[in-house]
């Protein structure tokens, strides 16, 4: 049997831009990654997208190409003592290069103790998170740093990797290695080249007799063998936190404490669960019951104070009671639905009667004129246009199917009428 020490995802990594796929948008030809890497003015930056995609290894090409010593530092394990030490290293030798890998991880005290090396130019921060950084990178870090979108792999440039380790790599090219079917591979890679790499490695590893030939049915069936070792390491994120939403919106409290308790065991950060459960509550339940999103925020607001293990009880009380509440997609359809007139129309002119009139011009040009105050009208209503001309009668929010917008929609109609077909 062939093999090596180095996993095939480290032996395959990228030294330079020419070697590198995807991420075109940033490293393309012209593109503000490839232009900064090539003009060697470096500014800190965070590298936000999902697992495998190229963050690190960008990182190492930046600092290679920038010809500054590269410090790496995992906000797992690392703290304010790691970022001084590297700091001191920075005064004594000169600019360096210092990527923090899931710096979303980092408090705000760590965040902080990088805010005068980068502010001095002591070092390149480079930043990745898989976490939106509005939310986990303090705002003085974030003004002082360049935000970089990193996106999954296509299908295409996954392709191109399967072909560059079985044709390239020290270990699989002395293999003969027939792909017959790649569909599986792609698929459980969701576009993570770590991922798809790590798979590539474990059939070289099970089959020591040539030839080997790739078949979907082989990849599902060694892929199950492997699920548990996968979701310790962590590489299974998003396929659990989307098998966990989905439980939810398909009201299974069952199944989706059950993702719940996968993700706890696999020491997932309880703010991204509960997170997540916020944006639920809002897209998949809104008026259905309200009370959905203030138990979401309440939890959230519980499990930054607490953190495990309590946590996991209010998690778990969340979970099974937006699971099993009755649900409705209402609010996020229109929403989606104004966008789209939005896109079509551009800034179509407010009707002048509810118009704001602050200065004298503009009441003589007749902002806010006719105006009717509705708490001055009989039930606090009065029957007045508020949409542009342009889209008047348009019916954008339709109650859902549920008790609570049954409620909604018969006080719309009697107002409406038939305006809006309620």
């Amino acid at each position: 049997m062939l093999f090596s020490s180095i996993p095939l995802a480290e032996r395959l990594r990228p030294k330079n831009l020419d070697e590198f796929i995807g991420q075109e948008h940033l490293v393309g030809k012209g593109q503000v990654l490839r232009k900064m890497i090539e003009s060697g003015k470096l500014v800190s930056m965070i590298f936000w997208g999902p697992p495998g995609v190229g963050k690190t290894t960008l990182a190492n090409i930046i600092a290679n190409a920038a010809n500054l010593p590269f410090f790496s530092l995992s906000a797992v394990s690392a703290g304010v003592k790691d970022v001084k030490e590297v700091i001191q290293k920075a005064k004594a030798s000169g600019k360096m290069v210092l990527f923090i890998d899931e710096i979303h991880r980092f408090n705000k005290a760590q965040q902080d103790s990088l805010l005068g090396a980068v502010e001095k130019g002591l070092i390149v921060l480079i930043g990745a998170t898989t976490e939106n950084p509005s939310f986990e990178v303090i705002n003085a870090l974030l003004s002082r740093s360049q935000v970089y979108v990193l996106k999954e792999f296509s299908k295409a440039d996954l392709e191109k990797l399967i072909q560059r380790a079985i044709t390239e790599d020290e270990v699989l090219s002395r293999r003969k290695i027939i792909i017959k079917e790649n569909e599986a591979l792609l698929r459980l890679s969701g576009g993570d080249a770590r991922k798809l790499l790590n798979l590539l490695e474990l059939i070289n590893e099970t089959f020591p007799s040539d030839p080997i030939e790739i078949t979907d049915e082989l990849v599902i069936q060694l892929a199950q063998k492997k699920t548990a070792l996968y979701d310790k390491d962590g590489e299974q994120h998003y396929d659990i936190i989307s098998a966990f939403i989905k439980s939810m919106r398909g009201s299974d409290p069952n199944a989706a404490v059950y993702y719940l308790a996968r993700m706890i065991e696999g020491g997932e950060d309880p703010k991204f669960i509960a997170r997540r459960m916020l944006i639920l509550a809002s897209e998949d339940i809104g008026n259905a019951n309200p009370n959905a999103l203030l138990l979401a925020t309440s939890c959230f607001h519980a499990v930054t104070m607490l953190g495990y293990p309590e946590c996991s009880l209010v998690l778990a009380q969340t979970v099974t009671y937006l699971a099993s509440s009755p649900k409705s997609n209402a609010s996020y359809a229109a929403l989606m639905k104004a966008t789209e007139i939005v896109k079509q129309t551009g800034d179509l002119p407010i009707p002048l009667a509810i118009r704001n009139a602050p200065t004298k011009l503009m009441k003589e040009l007749d902002y806010g004129k006719d105006y009717q105050y509705a708490h001055d009208y009989e039930g606090n209503f009065i029957h007045m246009e508020f949409l542009p001309d342009e889209i008047k009668g348009s019916t954008l929010y339709e109650p859902g199917e549920n008790a609570r917008e049954h409620e909604i929609r018969k006080f719309l109609k009697e107002r409406w009428g038939n305006k809006y077909g309620y």
